[in-house]
């Protein structure tokens, strides 16, 4: 993830749309996405994988909880950070850094 977005711009969408400069992808075509990488054996890729990348990536870039909430519809702040696995970054880099 760090590669293909190491150049990008704030503000640019992960998932480009080619109708228009900066648009984001519709939903159909995250659907299609989804299917056609079904098609070439990618099972892991899916509509859900990208949510919550997109979460992930926009905790990463503005530490804003309470807007992820609202966008994915939450019911508290500590739901989202589940969600998007930062409750586990936290805890996995909690453990690399403790020590006896």
């Amino acid at each position: 993830m760090e590669k293909y977005t190491k150049n990008m711009k704030t503000g640019e969408y992960l998932f480009k749309s080619r109708k228009g400069k900066n648009r984001p992808i519709t939903t159909v075509q995250a659907y299609k996405i989804k299917r056609n990488g079904k098609r070439i054996g990618l099972e892991e890729i899916g509509i859900h994988t990208m949510r919550k990348n997109l979460g992930y990536w926009h905790y990463q870039q503005y530490k804003d909880v309470a807007i992820l909430q609202e966008i994915f519809n939450h019911s508290s702040p500590s739901v989202t950070l589940r969600y998007i696995g930062i409750n586990q970054d936290n805890i996995d880099k909690s453990y690399m850094n403790f020590s006896l």
